[in-house]
């Protein structure tokens, strides 16, 4: 694989920050700033931060063909090239996680480190369920069951429980306006993406932030990630779906610590 993508950048991107690149691949059904918002800021303090939103995310208008794994991270790597970035660290959240994986073993010349969050490298029985029933959701254009199911599902236990009636109604509006116009898509791509192969060809310190508490992602998924990527670290947060909202902290200090010792 050559060292530069040849692929015309055609996705809405974002660039916020100064110092070693860092790319960001959000999950389904949300955005960039949807996806890594709580944390965006602080990443941006450290490193030259850019990100892509999938089509039907953001500005990326929707796609008129079924998305795949390989046109997400041409993209991603489309946006380093586009911003200068002939080196970076790549950060993958859930559905992210594939499309960060396949940016790796395609440029193992170029990705320093990989941080992959709540991912998985293909769907088990309750990805490939919980991705049909939100796909299924996300085209009946209902929003508020949509966000009922969201929530339901990507919130942990202790976040969910701990929230008063009123902030719990606040936050299904909040999901119901900011649900992605390409959810359907990205999320029947969850349902249908395998990245097995490429694990072992995986040349780049990982971390894999297993989320503990996680009702959309199991954490078999996630260690078979740890245990297969060849010397993959493994650290567990006690959230559900959603680190960076639960435990904004904890997941920046997990990262950027682990950055610091194998990014330049």
């Amino acid at each position: 694989m050559s060292s530069r993508n040849l692929v015309e950048t055609t996705f809405a991107r974002t660039r916020l920050g100064s110092g070693p690149g860092l790319l960001l691949a959000h999950g389904a059904g949300s955005s960039l700033a949807g996806t890594y918002g709580p944390v965006l800021e602080a990443l941006a303090a450290r490193y030259t931060v850019v990100g892509i939103d999938y089509p039907g995310s953001g500005d990326t208008p929707r796609s008129t063909t079924a998305l795949s794994v390989d046109d997400l991270a041409d993209q991603l790597i489309a946006a380093a090239d586009a911003e200068g970035l002939d080196r970076f660290a790549v950060s993958g959240y859930s559905l992210g996680g594939p499309v960060a994986i396949r940016a790796a073993t395609r440029h193992p010349e170029r990705v320093t480190a990989l941080v992959l969050t709540a991912a998985f490298p293909h769907r088990d029985n309750r990805l490939a369920l919980a991705s049909s029933v939100w796909s299924k959701i996300a085209a009946s254009g209902d929003r508020e069951l949509l966000a009922e199911f969201l929530l339901l599902m990507a919130l942990g236990s202790q976040a969910l429980e701990s929230m008063p009636s009123e902030q719990l109604q606040q936050t299904l509006g909040y999901a119901a306006a900011t649900a992605a116009d390409g959810s359907s898509e990205q999320t029947d791509l969850v349902g249908r993406l395998d990245v097995r192969d490429d694990l072992t060809a995986i040349t780049a310190p990982t971390l894999v932030i297993s989320t503990t508490d996680d009702r959309l992602v199991s954490t078999a998924l996630h260690r078979h990630l740890a245990d297969t990527i060849p010397d993959a670290q493994l650290a567990d947060i006690p959230t559900g779906h959603l680190p960076m909202l639960e435990r904004t902290d904890e997941w920046l200090q997990l990262t950027t610590d682990f950055l610091g010792k194998h990014h330049a």
